[in-house]
């Protein structure tokens, strides 16, 4: 069985979404459980940064970028969806985000419904 990627600060994480979701519900907009998540971070003391433009670099020059919702701590991305369902666009997503930022943990986070569906996402790149 493979060991867990950082499953202390994975339950911390973990705790603070279903808390958001357990006050707020899912009925909102993203934007609202970003903001209840930031608070949560802020007041928990985890050092995380939001909104984190990463570059897409080919040959040393970019090409693109990318705005991650939250990179936990320096070492998780998180990405939080208010949508019916999860799509494989939405897992390609955070796995770019996870190589681009030569990262091995993403949590992807979808709020909406009357429970919080969560996914883990290794990079088996690094």
């Amino acid at each position: 069985m493979a060991e867990l990627v950082y499953p202390e600060l994975s339950y911390k994480i973990m705790g603070l979404l279903f808390e958001v979701h357990n006050r707020l519900g899912g009925s909102f907009e993203e934007k609202y459980y970003q903001r209840a998540v930031e608070q949560l971070l802020k007041v928990k003391g985890i050092k995380f940064e939001r909104e984190l433009k990463a570059d897409i670099l080919f040959e040393g020059d970019k090409i693109g970028k990318y705005f991650l919702d939250f990179l936990i701590e320096d070492l998780i991305v998180l990405e939080l969806k208010t949508i019916p369902i999860f799509l494989p666009i939405h897992f390609r997503q955070v796995r770019s985000y996870l190589k681009v930022k030569r990262l091995k943990l993403g949590i992807l986070a979808n709020f909406r419904g009357n429970k919080l569906i969560y996914k883990r996402i290794l990079n088996a790149n690094t």
